[in-house]
């Protein structure tokens, strides 16, 4: 008696078929499970997670340095309307950066005419002593611009701190306190903080001309 039935001649071996299609499907349905199967987290507002307890003294201290915290808000000028500042007119007084003298050199642009071609008015530049102080230290590679700065045309401010010598902080410090200033800078960061002063425009350069930003549209009216 034989093991294994054949059909016809051809000797077709309907055993063996019948268990490789068995494998190939528990094959199939092995990679269905394995594609369809998610890994089981525990979710973090589970009963069973012990959160980590604190040291009683170590929260009594947290808790008094919260009482002693004391929110400092810093006074909105009187002449703002919003963002719209209102004490800005003609004749402008604009704060002149460090690299911004370096630029408009690079540029061959004119500070004064400039100035005033980009805010169609009367403008008047102004060069405060850490401006000044950053030129001195640059150099005799930088003589040009420091020529440029002692111009008579350009009023000098002192500092708002003596003996200060940083010209982002002695910027950033005048403006906060007299918001009658557009500020004329190409430094990122002190563009990134002066942004977040309301009522003080920017000029840049761009495309070898002078850009005015966050200038009010009324003011040109």
């Amino acid at each position: 008696r034989t093991s294994q039935r054949r059909v016809g001649g051809g000797g077709v071996d309907l055993r063996g078929a019948w268990a490789r299609a068995c494998r190939m499907g528990k094959q199939k349905r092995a990679q269905t499970k394995k594609f369809a199967a998610t890994k089981r987290m525990i979710s973090p507002n589970d009963s069973r997670i012990k959160k980590p307890t604190l040291n009683p003294n170590l929260a009594e201290k947290q808790a008094r340095q919260r009482d002693k915290e004391v929110n400092h808000v810093g006074q909105t000028s009187s002449s703002l309307f919003f963002s719209h500042n209102e004490s800005l007119g003609p004749p402008y007084h604009v704060l002149i950066d460090t690299n911004f003298i370096n630029f408009s050199i690079q540029n061959k642009l004119d500070i004064m005419r400039s100035l005033m071609d980009c805010l169609y008015a009367k403008v008047t530049p102004c060069i405060t002593e850490a401006v000044m102080a950053e030129l001195e230290k640059l150099g005799p590679k930088y003589r040009v611009a420091l020529r440029l700065a002692k111009d008579p045309r350009f009023e000098r401010l002192p500092a708002m701190r003596a003996g200060n010598t940083y010209a982002d902080d002695d910027l950033v410090e005048r403006v906060s306190a007299h918001r009658i200033y557009i500020v004329a800078t190409c430094d990122k960061d002190l563009k990134r903080r002066l942004r977040k002063i309301p009522g003080v425009p920017l000029i840049t350069i761009k495309e070898r001309r002078y850009q005015v930003e966050r200038m009010p549209e009324g003011q040109f009216t």
